[in-house]
């Protein structure tokens, strides 16, 4: 349970977070990012959550009690369709037993089709040790908890125990349609134990809880036709080895009228889910503080739908289908790309189970292919209509992981939140049909080893912070995308959604925030002249409430589309980014509507030339953009070198490229710089990066001198800024031009002042 001065933390800290989100925010602060308009100020601010499973779980002694003896419990011994009960509070008539007070009650040997019935009517606690026992009805749940304070199931070290129910219900009239689980409980349900338990729901559930549904330890096993494991108020694991096959969801909490509740926590456990539509789902927040995840939804990436871009007044830009990457991807530097996983089992989703009175029918409850998700994703939807979701961890409100190792191949994003995403620790492999990670408005990463080996979008977020941490990301399209967001511009208001009021009217995992706040001063937007990014007549305008702040930790990107693509701003004070981006010209390295203002840390950007953007003249780290005279082949590596001959950069780009940007705290504004292309290095590469070893038998392009903050080169020298119309991009759905456009100058634009020997 939630306490109540935890309950009233959240929801101020919720109300604080929500104004400072709001559109109409006014703040002194001096960084705040400022709307075009002049008129209004928006702060964006990255904040380390630390809610943990604890801060929203607490445990009573019942949920933990495992102990019983025969002195003080009712044995319950089943016999094929009978059953003898021995001691008190229970009685066993027509195939099943009915038990009406609160204790312990001790369950062995099969029931072949029958039912256990809890129906307390003091609310007291009934605790069912399952001691060896196999328990089957046919046309119901097979354990029922219709009425009590609470029910407890301990799972008896060194048993196997069985439980599961017919394909087709049997109900008393036509407004009936409880129970609809293998183990259903109208009482709050809590699992303990050592021992082992399967549980198949042939007809629609496995296990269902209409109030607390807790699993404190026990090695687990659940088919279900729909959903596997399900709690309307929490589901809450501390414990134990979890194995769910589902048509429908994995693991899901279903309470969508009270903020406070419909949250999934977890402490820790081992997790092997297949399902059909979400791993793991909450109606509000999702917390993992550990544990071992393994989840394939819907068959996993494989069988993602093509992505259909649209046309610039869709605000498309330059995507692939069915979130593989093209052939031109290139292999990244430290290996080959994991094979496809196994495709989920017949997914058909068709609920073969039936509501009836008194006879069997056909149920009409369709799951996993027509499962619908009213938390469908803003930036896809175009219609209030329903969709199917397969997303492996999906969070209504906020999604947080402190730690835990996950193994994941998504049809549908692999984490997503329709409101902030924060990743504190963990170690995630990623295998996705859309976005790797996705929030609707914040997305930050505090720490963690994160691969995305396969995605549509690596990163996607309103505001997208990475404080640190290791990011490896690679994407059909773009490979971090800062764009959506409620209150993003008019141009992208007219976005359907279906959930996106739940998800500001709470944010119930937010207990208490650390960190730093990062703001961007985007004042100049509002001014053609001195921005770069902006389209003609005002379309692609730059969104003040798109950022992406990169504060420490290390990014690679592979990325088909654009490497790093904001709808607002970038802002980078520390880390390492490398960027692998588009070999087409329609897209870019780096693609930003607003600035890109770098003050510390190591950013080298390898593209094509099309689109080529550098950072921008307000900058306080310097920046050289260098366009080769024609294609570099990929694994061609670039080298530049101070006049005293240190290396700035040797960077083997993993594929094609024409354009490479790199900043560094070495580069200084007068500083004399020679490239070379080709040659090689005896140092050892990181993601094609050497920062080792010697450099030798390259080719020099070009010697210049830096002038300016931002310079551009090529191989005649010093020259202006790209220029010249782009092409349709940033986030989808967004309208207008999103990507790269008419280019102002930036940095240096004195005439050709280098020397140049001709590349062989």
């Amino acid at each position: 349970m939630i306490t109540g001065s935890k309950l009233w933390s959240i929801a101020m800290i919720t109300s604080l977070l929500a104004a400072c989100s709001s559109p109409a925010t006014t703040s002194t602060t001096a960084n705040a990012a400022t709307s075009t308009t002049g008129t209004t100020k928006t702060v964006s601010v990255s904040e380390q959550t630390s809610v943990k499973y604890a801060d929203l779980v607490s445990l009573d002694a019942d949920d933990t009690n495992i102990s019983w003896s025969e002195a003080d419990s009712t044995a319950i011994k089943l016999n094929g369709t009978t059953a003898t009960v021995t001691g008190s509070g229970a009685k066993a008539a027509n195939g099943s037993v009915t038990i009406t007070e609160a204790g312990t009650y001790v369950l062995s040997g099969e029931l072949t089709d029958g039912q256990i019935v809890v129906n307390v009517a003091d609310k007291g606690t009934v605790h069912l040790v399952l001691n060896g026992a196999t328990i089957h009805d046919n046309d119901s749940a097979a354990i029922y908890i219709q009425k009590a304070g609470k029910a407890v199931i301990t799972l008896e070290k060194g048993t196997k125990n069985t439980v599961s129910d017919g394909k087709t219900y049997v109900y008393a009239d036509a407004t009936t349609d409880e129970p609809d689980a293998a183990i259903f409980s109208k009482a709050d349900l809590t699992f303990n134990g050592a021992g082992q338990l399967t549980v198949t729901g042939n007809y629609n559930e496995g296990i269902t809880s209409k109030d607390d549904l807790k699993i404190i330890s026990g090695n687990i096993r659940v088919k279900a036709a729909d959903d596997g494991i399900k709690g309307k108020d929490m589901v809450a694991i501390q414990a134990g080895t979890i194995t769910i096959e589902a048509e429908g969801d994995g693991i899901k909490s279903t309470n969508d009228t009270d903020t406070t509740k419909g949250f999934v926590a977890i402490a820790g456990g081992t997790f092997d889910i297949q399902s059909g539509n979400d791993g793991i789902q909450a109606e509000t927040a999702l917390v993992t503080d550990g544990g071992t995840y393994n989840i394939v939804t819907a068959g996993g990436s494989a069988n993602a739908p093509a992505k259909v871009e649209e046309g610039p007044f869709g605000g498309g830009g330059g995507g692939w289908g069915g979130g593989t990457p093209p052939t031109d991807m290139g292999t990244p530097p430290d290996g080959e790309p994991p094979a496809d996983m196994p495709e989920m089992p017949n997914n058909s989703g068709t609920n073969a189970g039936a509501n009836t009175n008194g006879t069997t029918s056909s149920s009409a409850n369709t799951t996993a292919t027509a499962n619908t998700d009213t938390n469908a994703d803003a930036d896809t939807a175009t219609t209030a209509t329903e969709s199917t979701s397969a997303k492996a961890l999906k969070a209504g409100t906020d999604l947080t992981v402190n730690g835990g190792t996950y193994t994941i191949d998504s049809m549908d994003d692999s984490l997503h939140s329709n409101n902030n995403v924060t990743v504190n620790d963990g170690t995630f492999n990623i295998e996705s049909g859309d976005d790797g990670i996705h929030a609707d408005q914040e997305l930050t990463i505090n720490g963690g080893t994160i691969t995305i080996a396969k995605s549509y979008e690596g990163l996607e977020g309103a505001i997208i912070t990475l404080n640190d941490g290791d990011v490896d990301v690679t994407a059909s399209d773009d490979g971090v995308n800062a764009a959506g967001g409620e209150t993003e511009t008019a141009a992208s208001t007219d976005r359907a959604t279906t959930a996106t009021d739940a998800a500001t009217a709470s944010n119930i995992s937010v207990t208490e925030t650390t960190g730093t706040t990062s703001t961007t001063d985007q004042a100049s937007q509002g001014t053609a002249t001195t921005q770069q990014g902006r389209g003609p007549g005002g379309m692609g305008a730059a969104s003040s409430n798109n950022e992406f702040h990169i504060n420490g930790g290390t990014l690679t990107v592979n990325a088909g589309g654009d490497g790093l693509d904001s709808n607002g701003s970038i802002n980078m004070t520390g880390g390492t980014v490398i960027v692998n981006g588009p070999t087409d010209n329609g897209n870019g390295a780096l693609d930003y509507d607003g600035t890109f203002e770098i003050s510390g840390g190591y950013l080298v950007a390898a593209g094509s030339s099309g689109m080529a953007q550098g950072t921008s003249d307000a900058s306080t780290q310097n920046t050289i953009v260098m366009t080769f005279p024609s294609t570099q082949k990929a694994g061609t590596l670039v080298h530049v070198q101070d006049s005293e001959g240190n290396n700035i950069l040797t960077f083997a780009p993993a594929k094609d490229y024409q354009t490479v940007v790199v900043s560094s705290p070495d580069l200084a504004k007068d500083g004399s710089y020679v490239i070379y292309s080709g040659g090689t290095s005896t140092g050892k590469a990181v993601d094609g990066l050497y920062t080792d070893g010697t450099y030798s038998g390259g080719t020099q392009v070009v010697a210049f001198q830096s002038t300016s903050n931002v310079t551009w080169v090529n191989e005649s020298g010093v020259t202006t800024a790209n220029s010249g119309m782009g092409g349709p991009g940033g986030g989808r759905g967004q309208g207008g031009f999103g990507g790269g456009r008419n280019r102002t100058q930036s940095g240096t634009t004195s005439e050709s002042t280098g020397t140049t020997d001709a590349a062989k």
